[in-house]
């Protein structure tokens, strides 16, 4: 699928307005949150080049809480953030310095719930490839892509199985060469799939 051809899908999708696809809720163990989930937004970014993908960050490692996982741009939603879209634009500018003026919005996907106790709204976007992109040291150790051809191969992602706090639980793993992409970002890879793929 090329930038045109990515650009014609999304469009179609987001045709009506509304979120696409269903809500969804994380593998890991929601009935251990013991609060209402926080409202959340991530910036979907995809990099419009020859060869189209998706920009993803990985987290340092010594943040409190997923720490040197990869993740999506992206953070709570703020009193002061009129949307999940301007919240998503205004943690990707913190995280990566994306300049929200080269950021063209294209839609929401359904909201997903996290077993961290968040709800998150994902945003897409395209950006054009080359930005000059700067990760905040203190969040951000890395910035990278996924490519859009491995998001299109229905094999490429695999669900594992791990023991975490007293119980197993499954959950969804994208390949990449030097990273580890897994839970709700995983999860959230896989709607996005799905609605490209449809």
């Amino acid at each position: 699928m090329n930038a045109a051809e990515l650009r014609a899908r999304i469009a179609e999708a987001t045709r009506s307005g509304q979120p696409i696809g269903q809500h969804g809720q994380s593998d890991d163990a929601m009935d251990l949150v013991e609060r209402p989930p926080l409202p959340a937004a991530v910036l979907v970014p995809f990099v419009l080049g020859p060869d189209p993908s998706i920009l993803l960050t990985k987290r340092t490692a010594h943040l409190k809480t997923h720490a040197g996982q990869v993740s999506f741009p992206g953070g709570r939603i703020d009193p002061t953030d009129a949307s999940p879209e301007a919240a998503a634009l205004r943690e990707a500018s913190e995280e990566i310095a994306l300049d929200p003026h080269k950021v063209e919005l294209a839609g929401r996907m359904a909201d997903y719930v996290t077993g961290t106790g968040f709800r998150i709204t994902p945003v897409l976007g395209f950006v054009p490839p080359g930005l000059d992109l700067r990760p905040a040291p203190d969040e951000v150790e890395a910035v990278f892509e996924l490519k859009l051809a491995i998001l299109l191969d229905p094999l490429a992602p695999q669900r594992k199985r791990a023991h975490f706090r007293g119980r197993w639980r499954e959950f969804w793993v994208w390949p990449h060469q030097e990273h580890y992409i897994w839970g709700a970002t995983a999860a959230i890879l896989v709607n996005v799939a799905k609605m490209l793929r449809e």
